[in-house]
């Protein structure tokens, strides 16, 4: 109970001690508050990136805490001695419908069988408390509600007086809603807590005697969101937080509410809608007790980045700070500056001359740079916007050769950087209506779009690795990849040698890239109006496509999705139409790869990128039956003013917001139902054995024989 809460002295009516402590409305206490900005007037540094991240929370979600008191208690039936009786009998035993008044002023009305309460029935205690529902001998037995005078109440499965089952509880003081399963009258399995009225704090996960305990989601009325794992009310294990207001995100271990362990936290900067300024700051590392103390990395928003020892939430001992220029400082850090220029701000801006710091990089006089491209200084042919980082690509080679074979796919990137900013810029436009700066960072589903289009994806080289199709990368990123990219695609190809790099590079660009790039082809981005339209439908596909790949009983189903599953979630979502069928899918998905379908052979575990996922649906869009909205359509074709974009704008969303989302949504329900009816037939089973065992003799052998129907089945004669 949170401190100043004043306890409720118990019911006459629950004999039985009170609950547990119930599920804690705590907030996100302990976790992240706002990076300090010096004052600007002082004269001392303002830029965000050398300010103080805090791990520390916020306490403005706090609330106090609901206590188990405020959740009622079942009632026991009292020894019950009969002092009335109104109704039908048998043989002078109560028996048929009828109304018993017990000693103590409780009453029954319902059915009896042979003297004892059993059937439907309506119980109320002396002080008002009712219970309505079913009964076995006496005992409250089966479903039934429990109703108090203060209007709280409980709604479910009750096992011998107690809930046990599935059921739901209103609690009216604190409009506190709790629906899921119970065992022995405790909330235990799954099951979700609103904590309002408005709904918009609550829990849905893993519940273990009151607690939450295991998986879960913990919505806070701010709209902060917590989704990972909970030990006794709080967050341990694994998961991740999310601060709506302050535009944070930690994802990674967490001990006893607090980070604790390795994780990354995400300061995300507010930026101009469109416009890829600024990025982010970003902390990967280890915690101590909501602190950053270890070993870890500080990405920041201005490029720079720190990697080594912390202390407290201070860099502190041996670390590399990377400037955003390209300099490198390799030493000792003490109270998060320097030790050897305590004075010196850590912003290559605001620093005219950085030859005084001791650094790693050899000085543009040495003639020399350190392999892989991680300095930005030296006698770089490129600038630090597009150096190379493919050290991992180098250790490929032999030692000897990588500083030569660097300095000459340099060259080649040199003598065609003119084409790939081109190609970087045209392609991360893609999609895009409009932005403040002109300036757009190129998507990984933009990337996609130009690997396909230089046949990229027909080399043998696979594209489909769940990765988020919404990640961006800067030039000197694409540039890397384009390398990498080259050396993967031909080097078995070539012969090994010393120029091997600039072989695989020379031949990527001469039969892939400049040949192709800019030919957009898809059904996505070649219509700029149609991606820009198109784009709204993204998001809910992107959800859905990663749902089917991991819902795949497959070694990679938590990777790709082939053509296979693809006619699979076709079939499980009942799309399929006259004009929609599965020769016509399979040559949807052939008019960009053939080797899915040649009307001889189909190749269904060829593997699908999100971007051929999306691309597919819109295809469906264009050929599925549209009766639904044949009127509004005929409407429209016999007005002039009608254009083919509107046409497409309509069929596409009728496609997606009347079939395909309505379609998955159903699923969804379907696959709910089913699991509450698993759950419902397996409490008629223990209600069941329970029944037959009173019944049975103890010496008898009568075995007992449940029927069972599947909870599928269930589901849909319930439907019908």
């Amino acid at each position: 109970m949170a401190k100043g809460d004043k306890k409720k002295k118990p019911e006459k009516t629950t004999p039985e001690q009170s609950l547990s402590t119930f599920l804690s409305n705590d907030s996100h206490a302990g976790v992240v508050s706002e990076p300090h900005v010096l004052d600007e007037e002082s004269g001392h540094e303002t830029d965000v990136m050398t300010a103080s991240f805090s791990s520390q929370p916020p306490l403005a979600d706090k609330q106090l805490e609901i206590s188990d008191d405020a959740f009622h208690e079942v009632p026991v039936l009292p020894n019950i001695i009969v002092q009335r009786y109104e109704g039908e009998k048998h043989r002078e035993q109560l028996h048929g419908e009828g109304v018993a008044y017990f000693q103590g002023g409780h009453v029954y009305k319902g059915m009896f069988s042979v003297g004892v309460m059993h059937g439907h029935g309506l119980y109320t205690w002396a002080d008002g408390v009712k219970y309505e529902g079913e009964f076995a001998f006496n005992v409250p037995m089966g479903h039934g509600t429990y109703t108090w005078l203060d209007g709280s109440c409980y709604e479910g499965e009750v096992c011998s007086g107690i809930r046990h089952g599935v059921g739901t509880y209103r609690c009216a003081n604190s409009s506190v809603i709790y629906r899921g399963q119970w065992h022995h009258s405790k909330r235990h399995g799954k099951g979700t807590i609103y904590y309002n009225q408005e709904a918009t704090s609550w829990y849905e996960g893993e519940l273990v005697n009151n607690n939450r305990e295991g998986w879960g989601v913990r919505c806070y009325p701010s709209g902060n969101l917590y989704e990972g794992q909970w030990r006794n009310n709080v967050r341990h294990g694994e998961g991740r937080m999310r601060w709506l207001q302050l535009g944070q995100q930690y994802s990674g271990i967490w001990e006893n509410g607090v980070q604790h362990g390795q994780g990354t936290h995400t300061w995300f900067l507010r930026r101009v809608t469109g416009s890829q300024y600024p990025l982010r700051n970003e902390y990967t590392g280890d915690f101590v007790q909501g602190l950053r103390h270890g070993q870890g990395s500080f990405y920041y928003a201005s490029g720079a980045l720190y990697k080594g020892e912390w202390k407290d939430n201070r860099k502190h001992g041996q670390g590399k700070f990377i400037f955003k220029n390209g300099r490198i400082f390799e030493g000792e850090f003490v109270d998060d500056h320097m030790a050897e220029f305590p004075a010196f701000c850590l912003d290559g801006s605001n620093t005219p001359d950085l030859s005084g710091i001791r650094t790693h990089t050899p000085h543009p006089e040495d003639g020399k740079r350190a392999p892989g491209g991680d300095s930005g200084s030296g006698p770089a042919l490129l600038g630090p916007d597009m150096a190379l980082d493919i050290t991992a690509l180098l250790e490929n080679l032999p030692e000897n050769q990588r500083d030569l074979q660097l300095k000459q796919v340099e060259f080649v990137v040199l003598r065609h950087i003119a084409e790939l900013r081109a190609i970087y810029s045209f392609y991360s436009s893609l999609g895009h209506d409009q932005s403040p700066d002109n300036t757009f960072l190129l998507s990984r589903l933009q990337l996609w779009r130009l690997l396909k289009d230089c046949s990229i994806h027909q080399q043998g080289i696979t594209l489909a690795q769940i990765h988020s199709p919404f990640s961006t990368m800067l030039l000197r990123r694409f540039l890397s990849c384009v390398v990498v990219l080259a050396y993967n695609t031909y080097h078995k190809d070539i012969e090994p040698s010393d120029t091997i790099l600039v072989a695989c590079l020379s031949k990527l660009m001469r039969e892939n890239i400049i040949p192709n790039a800019k030919n957009v082809k898809g059904l996505l981005f070649p219509n700029p109006m149609h991606a820009v339209i198109a784009v709204n439908y993204i998001g809910r596909c992107w959800e859905i496509y990663k749902a089917f790949c991991r819902a795949n009983p497959t070694p990679l189903a938590d990777q790709t999705m082939t053509v296979r599953h693809f006619i699979w979630m076709f079939k499980d979502l009942s799309l399929f139409d006259a004009e929609l069928t599965t020769g016509k899918l399979l040559e949807i998905l052939s008019v960009e790869n053939p080797a899915a379908y040649d009307r001889y052979y189909c190749n269904l575990d060829l593997e699908m990128t999100f971007l051929e996922f999306f691309e597919a649906l819109l295809g469906c869009a264009e050929v599925s039956d549209q009766r639904d909205g044949q009127t509004s359509s005929d409407s429209m074709t016999s007005c002039p003013a009608e254009t083919e974009l509107d046409s497409w704008v309509q069929r596409t969303h009728q496609f997606f917001t009347q079939r395909f989302f309505p379609a998955y949504e159903y699923s969804l329900e379907l696959m709910r139902e089913v699991q509450e009816e698993r759950l419902r037939q397996a409490a008629l089973a223990r209600i069941a054995l329970a029944k037959a065992k009173e019944d049975t003799p103890v010496a008898s052998t009568t075995s007992v024989v449940i029927t069972k129907q599947s909870p599928a089945t269930a589901v849909k004669k319930k439907r019908k």
